[in-house]
Order: structure tokens, then C-alpha cells, then sequence
């Protein structure tokens, strides 16, 4: 326990700590990456210093060889699910047992998923402290999470409208949000909070009005200013920025591609290796299967896609037997549903690709901004450290 605790200790007085139902915690959340990106280890190892660690709860079977073995050639949904919800027990066991009572320990749920109900319930029922749910309005999680009061319940969205919807809604049910991150789309890696990819620049989405006009819609609705926590998202990169969004009222900053090139991130090392070495010019936008923007790196497979993209558009149509594994696994899917408007590849064959390292068949998600210690692999203390003081750890020359 010292050794976390030492680690912990160094917040400078203007980074505070925040709440999240009583537990007091760093100003720093690990974002949910899947697949598999942010499993166990990572999210334990936040928690375990202190912060708020995140789960991605998507086809985490690829990290239990017995589960993958039980699959076989299975395409049988049900069963697929049933091996998912397994894997994410265990996941949620073991960072609990990581974290060891420290932090808090939260499961991002994407609402696109088919079976985001199910991981909601399962990750109540193993212990997790909080659920993250973005990827759509997650209008319906306080209904989700009915049997389950004391599981926090954090949003993620990207304007002051969506925000105001989501807060109205749950109004009604007598639920507000234990905390809201607030996602940039011109910064953020994977699928983004933008519908369309015009938007993705759009001022509207800056932290600054955003801020400002999510504390006036509360101050319009009675709520104190505190009680909704406020997380930005997306291309928080050095101290500076997040002591800056913290000045502006925020109550933390989430961080994610610096935490998937950790030392403790679950990932291949060649994954890491990939985002780690981006270049700017590397990093591209694109219409996900899921008929969300998403941005990743140009790998070989993403540039192969992306040159055939109008070819495959054009030929489209609607067959399930294009769902290769058989999970279903989003709601609206554009190669099984034949929706030529958005991506026309399967997303968890490329995603499952990329956790395992393979640079030429993998979809490597990805933010776009420069990572804190460049090319290099460090141990997650040592990123913490750095966006709470600033203290840079030496690294190679």
C-alpha cells in the first residue's frame, strides 16, 4: 500500500481531489478503450493510485485463451454473449483486487453495443463503482441501473444540448449524473461525439463554452454548480491543459491514448508501438462501421480500407451473414445492416487485430494530439504524476 500511496501523494494544491459517491479521488480518469485496450491491469493500476480506472466492457473473451477456445467457430449470439459477460466478471474481480480499496473502478459501456444492457447488470453485479455510457444518449442507464443505487452513473457526451437532454430526462426519473464527461470530437480517439464528420471541428464542442453553458443550464435548473461533477475529454496531452480546464471548473480531465501506451496497458507491445510512433500525418478520421466519426492511425489495413471505401459503399446491402464472428455486436452495424452511408467492415475482427499487435490487419484507435513522453513506454505513475505536478520523469535520449 506505501508504495501506491507514495506515488500518490505529490497533487499540487491548484489539481484537487473530486468525489464520486464519497469515494475522493485524483482529478485524473483513465478513458475506456476496447477492445480490450483498458482491461484489468490498466484500469486496477489507475484505481490503485488513487484515480478513477475504466474498463472498456467490449469482447473482453480476447484477453481469457479458455473463453476463446469455448468459442471455437461458434457463431451462436447468445452463447458469445454469455463467454463476454464471463470475461467481464473477471476483469472487474481482478481490478478490484489491483486496486486493492483504492480509487474507484468504473466500466465504459457503449450504448451502440447490442448487448449494452447486459454488460450494465453484469458490471453492477461484479462490483464495479461506477458506469460510463456514451456512444449514443444514454437516456435509459437510471432504468438500467434501478437495483443498483449506489453505482455511480456517468455520461459521456460532447455539447451543452446533449447534455441538457440527458440531465431533463433523468430529472423525470429523479436521477441526476454522479458526473458528465464531456468529449471533444477533434481531439478524442475512437469513435467520436460528433454525428457527422463536418462537425467534427465545430466550436460548439470547445471546453471553454461548453463549460460555461452547462453551468448556466444548472443554474437554470436549481442544480448546485458541485453536484454534477464535469470531466473534459479528448487531447488533454501536458499539465498546463488540465490544470487549465480545472481552473475553468472542471472537476477532473479524462486521458486516454497516454494511458493505452503505458507500461500497465493491456495491449500488445507492438499496439503501443503503433501509437506511439504516429505522426500527425498518421492520424485519420473516418466513418465508423457503427455510423459514428471515428479516428485512428493509417495502418496498412486502414489505408487499404479506406482506398476501396466508395467501392464497398457502393456495394452494400443487408445480410447478416456478414457478421463474421456472429456476435452482433452493435445495434446498427453498416456491413450487416447494408447501410452505404457508413463503414463497411467488421469492426471487432479489426479491433481484436489491433489488441494482439497486428499491424497489418488491426484497427489501432487512436487520439490525434502528441502523447507526454513522446515515443516511450512508461509506467502509468509516472503519467499520473506528470498531469497532476508537471514533474517530467527522465527519459531515454
Amino acid at each position: 500500500m506505501s508504495k501506491h500511496m507514495a506515488v500518490a501523494a505529490p497533487v499540487a494544491d491548484e489539481l484537487p481531489t473530486w468525489s464520486l459517491r464519497g469515494r475522493s479521488l485524483l482529478p485524473i480518469v483513465q478513458g475506456g478503450m476496447g477492445i480490450g485496450i483498458s482491461a484489468h491491469r490498466l484500469a486496477g493500476t489507475v484505481a490503485g493510485l488513487g484515480a478513477l480506472g475504466t474498463i472498456s466492457s467490449v469482447e473482453l473473451r480476447h484477453h481469457h485463451p479458455d473463453l476463446l477456445e469455448r468459442a471455437g467457430n461458434c457463431r451462436d449470439q447468445e452463447f458469445l454473449d454469455g463467454l463476454n459477460l464471463t470475461a467481464l466478471d473477471r476483469e472487474i474481480r481482478m481490478a478490484l483486487a489491483t486496486a486493492g480499496g483504492r480509487g474507484a473502478i468504473a466500466v465504459n459501456v457503449m450504448k451502440a453495443v447490442s448487448a449494452h444492457a447486459q454488460y450494465v447488470r453484469q458490471s453492477c453485479e461484479s462490483g464495479a463503482h461506477a458506469i460510463v455510457m456514451g456512444a449514443g444518449l444514454p437516456l435509459d442507464l437510471p432504468d438500467m441501473t434501478k437495483d443498483f443505487p449506489e453505482v455511480a452513473l456517468i455520461p459521456i457526451l460532447s455539447d451543452a444540448r446533449g447534455i441538457g437532454i440527458v440531465v431533463k430526462k433523468w430529472l423525470r426519473k429523479n436521477r441526476l449524473p454522479d458526473a458528465i464527461v464531456i468529449e471533444h470530437p477533434r481531439y478524442a480517439g475512437g469513435h467520436l461525439g460528433a454525428t457527422r464528420a463536418e462537425d467534427i471541428a465545430d466550436p460548439r464542442f470547445d471546453f471553454e463554452p461548453v463549460l460555461s453553458a452547462v453551468f448556466a443550464l444548472f443554474r437554470e435548473l436549481g442544480i448546485e454548480r458541485e453536484r454534477i461533477p464535469l470531466i473534459p475529454a479528448g487531447g488533454i496531452n501536458t499539465h498546463e491543459k488540465a490544470k487549465a480546464l480545472l481552473r475553468q471548473g472542471a472537476a477532473a480531465v479524462q486521458v486516454g491514448t497516454p494511458f493505452a501506451v503505458t507500461t500497465e496497458g493491456d495491449a500488445h507491445p507492438d499496439f503501443k508501438k503503433v501509437l506511439a510512433e504516429a505522426r500527425p500525418d498518421d492520424i485519420v478520421t473516418f466513418m465508423s462501421v457503427a455510423g459514428l466519426p471515428a479516428r485512428a492511425v493509417l495502418t496498412p489495413w486502414l489505408k487499404n480500407y479506406l482506398r476501396r471505401e466508395k467501392s464497398l459503399q457502393a456495394h452494400a446491402k443487408a445480410d447478416p451473414r456478414r457478421c463474421v464472428p456472429g456476435v452482433k455486436c452493435l445495434t446498427v452495424c453498416g456491413l450487416r445492416d447494408g447501410i452505404a452511408e457508413i463503414g463497411q467492415f467488421c469492426i471487432d475482427t479489426r479491433l481484436a487485430y489491433a489488441l494482439k499487435g497486428d499491424i497489418k490487419k488491426g484497427l489501432f484507435f487512436r487520439g490525434s494530439e502528441s502523447l507526454p513522453f513522446g515515443n516511450a513506454i512508461r509506467p502509468v505513475a509516472e503519467l499520473i504524476r506528470y498531469l497532476l505536478t508537471g514533474s517530467m520523469p527522465r527519459l531515454p535520449t
